[in-house]
């Protein structure tokens, strides 16, 4: 049995099963990711994977057991290696985090710039995505640190601690006839075409949800993932927005745009921190979670980590 073997399995459910894919994605050929999966199959003297042909159509009883041990070996091999990073090379070397383009924007910059100064040896790299693929990259190791509002407390695979929360706020030009009213209510805003997020990101979930709970049908023009497309959007007079309140935090004094909290409307929304459950973690990436929330402490997020279930 090598590495090779448990990666190419590896690989080969990720790519739901499909070898060609799967070579593509480990750099390698299609006969060379088959030999190596039945070489390992013999050793083990279980099926992983049935099959029709020379096709996969699905994992076995047996092989199911062999992908939850794979993972484990697979994961602490990268723990070694981070292990080795850590003592050869003290507080350098890459940090690659996952997030939406909110987070990215409004949140992580102080943050970040922080990190930098202190450990100047230490590169980031940003990974932007919805909150299903953060988790993902997470979960497959392309990083070790995962911040989104949604999604990221549905994975097994992940632990994930709350850092911070934020509200929903309504955003109109200062001449608009809502900027008079303090206070707006659903059946306002039902009346305006509606900017907002996409779906699947900053909480749109609960701006939806708002709506259905009180049987009415908002008239949204506009779907994006970025906040600034939206105010964007506004200002040329298409309709009213819905942001997260990071996104007019920092608007100047004067500005063309006002905003109207909706927290009472929409509720709070909590963001999360994620790292893959059973992780070793670097010193900089307990020190950078202390940066973005003083909710974190390297004690809580180890302890979390080798715990059996998810904190909330």
């Amino acid at each position: 049995m090598n590495l090779h073997q448990f990666r190419f399995v590896q690989e080969a459910v990720r790519q739901k099963l499909n070898l060609t894919d799967t070579a593509k994605a480990l750099f390698t050929s299609q006969p060379g990711v088959s030999k190596a999966i039945l070489e390992l199959e013999g050793e083990l003297g279980v099926d992983i994977f049935a099959r029709h042909g020379k096709r996969l159509r699905r994992v076995t009883e047996p092989g199911l057991e062999v992908l939850k041990s794979i993972e484990i070996i697979l994961r602490e091999v990268n723990n070694l290696k981070r292990i080795g990073d850590e003592f050869s090379n003290q507080d350098a070397g890459m940090l690659s985090i996952a997030t939406t383009h909110t987070q990215a924007r409004y949140v992580l910059p102080e943050p970040v710039a922080r990190l930098r100064k202190r450990f100047p040896k230490v590169n980031v790299s940003l990974h932007q995505g919805n909150p299903q693929q953060v988790a993902r990259m997470l979960i497959e190791e392309v990083a070790e640190v995962g911040l989104a509002t949604e999604s990221l407390d549905r994975f097994d695979e992940l632990v994930t601690l709350p850092c911070y929360e934020w509200q929903h706020v309504v955003v109109m030009p200062a001449n608009h006839p809502l900027a008079q009213v303090e206070r707006l209510t659903l059946e306002h805003l039902v009346l305006e075409p509606l900017i907002s997020y996409h779906p699947t990101f900053t909480g749109r979930t609960r701006i939806d949800q708002a709506f259905e709970s009180r049987r009415l049908k908002p008239n949204i023009v506009l779907e994006a993932i970025d906040s600034d497309v939206i105010k964007t959007y506004v200002r040329l007079g298409l309709g009213i927005g819905i942001v997260a309140e990071m996104a007019v935090r920092d608007d100047p004094p004067g500005s063309d745009l006002v905003w109207r909290p909706a927290g009472n409307l929409f509720g709070q929304n909590v963001a999360r921190i994620a790292f893959k459950r059973g992780a070793y973690l670097r010193n900089f990436v307990y020190v950078f979670a202390e940066m973005v929330s003083d909710r974190l402490s390297r004690a809580l997020i180890s302890r979390s980590i080798t715990g059996p279930s998810s904190s909330s």
